[in-house]
């Protein structure tokens, strides 16, 4: 069977790499936190500080997708994720509030450079119909470390919140490491011969255009709603757990209960009643699941039920997460899937802006109940809207694949880490 073949030895490479990577991954969720309780900043000022970084990564995913076709996947990688360690370490030695905020700032330049080619590579290393279940096993290695993740952060957050940001820039720099020993040099004709015209590489510049392209706009706007609500969790969970008497380091455990919750339902949903489910019952059912679980957040007093709606949710981002990338990647034409990519991933840079700044205010001015309640009727609204977003022809490819090649149905991660 063609889905048993096995993946390239380059897709296994960057999984491990990217896995490692995700061992640090967690300091973001405490950059508010960090700010209010080291640097004495108010939740607004908190806020703003992380709207901050939100804004820089905005160009920072743009020019991810730009410098993979003018410079080659490898070296984009690399400089991405050195660059991120610098400004992480720069957040954890910051004397002050204002150079803690200059360094977020530098992290967002730096934080999505390496997404959009380590995003391209498994597109291109791969075929179409494989390209789902190698986004599969990046999830999946991902959701594993992430419980690791939580775990350090649990344990970093109780000892000092700056520790979690030495972590980050340690796995950072590893995992650059290993992209710069292990991937080969792709810069564009570095591998032309002289026997005859050389073949375009897969990504190389061409004249594509993906901000006209409708149908990745549509899922552009209702990925863009979808990282909101996703980012309340990474910034609003540790605040939210602190002003209900908890440790706001148990966010970390919380973390690791959804990591625990996307790895586990991986085998359910790829061979259960679910592997069925069209793409579009697929992301209006995850919506859904999203809107369950975070009015749990609204009600829940104790650690319990704040792990049992996230294991709820969790289920929703199964779902969804995944799907969405796949789904915008098999949109791109030849030629321009770092470019499609990157332009999809605009909506956690536009999302990364709105969500501290929406979740402080209405944490500072509503409490925590209208925070969470406002952000599950967010998800229930995009389960509502998804046949509008099918008729732009978003979900149209998908939806003549068999099913177990769905996204969704196969495994999800976290946010761009």
């Amino acid at each position: 069977m063609a889905a048993r073949q096995r993946l390239p030895r380059t897709v296994w490479l960057l999984v491990v790499a990217r896995a490692v990577n995700r061992l640090g991954a967690f300091s973001l969720s405490f950059l508010t936190v960090l700010m209010t309780t080291a640097f004495g900043a108010s939740a607004a000022t908190a806020g703003i500080v992380a709207a901050a970084f939100g804004v820089a990564t905005i160009p920072s995913r743009l020019a991810g997708g730009r410098l993979a076709d003018r410079l080659g996947r490898r070296r984009t990688l690399v400089l991405g994720l050195v660059g991120c360690a610098a400004a992480q370490a720069g957040i954890a030695a910051a004397p002050n509030l204002a150079t803690a905020a200059v360094c977020a700032v530098l992290l967002g330049l730096a934080f999505e450079l390496y997404e959009p080619p380590s995003q391209a590579i498994i597109a291109d290393a791969v075929g179409a119909e494989h390209r789902v279940r190698a986004y599969s096993l990046l999830n999946a290695a991902l959701a594993v470390a992430g419980m690791g993740a939580g775990l350090l952060a649990a344990g970093l957050g109780r000892w000092d919140l700056r520790w979690l940001f030495v972590a980050d820039a340690a796995t950072c720099l590893l995992c650059a490491l290993v992209m710069r020993l292990a991937l080969p040099d792709d810069r564009p004709g570095v591998a032309d011969t002289p026997r005859g015209p050389a073949p375009r590489p897969p990504h190389a510049p061409s004249g594509v255009a993906p901000w006209r392209d409708r149908a990745l706009l549509s899922l552009l706007a209702s990925g863009t709603f979808f990282a909101l609500a996703y980012l309340q969790v990474m910034a609003m969970l540790p605040l939210t757990l602190e002003r209900r008497g908890l440790q706001a380091a148990d966010a970390g455990l919380l973390l690791t209960v959804s990591a625990v919750t996307v790895v586990a339902g991986q085998p359910a949903l790829r061979r259960g009643p679910l592997a069925t489910l069209a793409p579009r019952t697929a992301f209006a059912s995850g919506y859904l699941l999203l809107a369950l679980g975070l009015a749990g957040y609204a009600a829940a007093g104790c650690l319990p039920l704040f792990a049992l709606a996230t294991v709820v949710w969790s289920v929703g981002d199964l779902l969804v997460m995944g799907r969405l990338i796949a789904t915008a990647a098999d949109l791109a034409p030849p030629g321009g899937t770092g470019r499609y990519l990157a332009v999809y991933g605009t909506s956690w840079g536009i999302a990364s802006v709105a969500a501290p700044l929406l979740g402080t205010q209405l944490l500072q001015h509503a409490g925590t109940t209208t925070l969470w309640l406002t952000t599950a009727v967010t998800c229930a609204a995009l389960a509502t809207l998804q046949p509008a977003v099918a008729r732009t022809g978003a979900f149209g490819r998908l939806q003549g694949q068999p099913q177990g090649a769905g996204h969704g149905q196969q495994g999800s991660s976290g946010p761009p880490t």
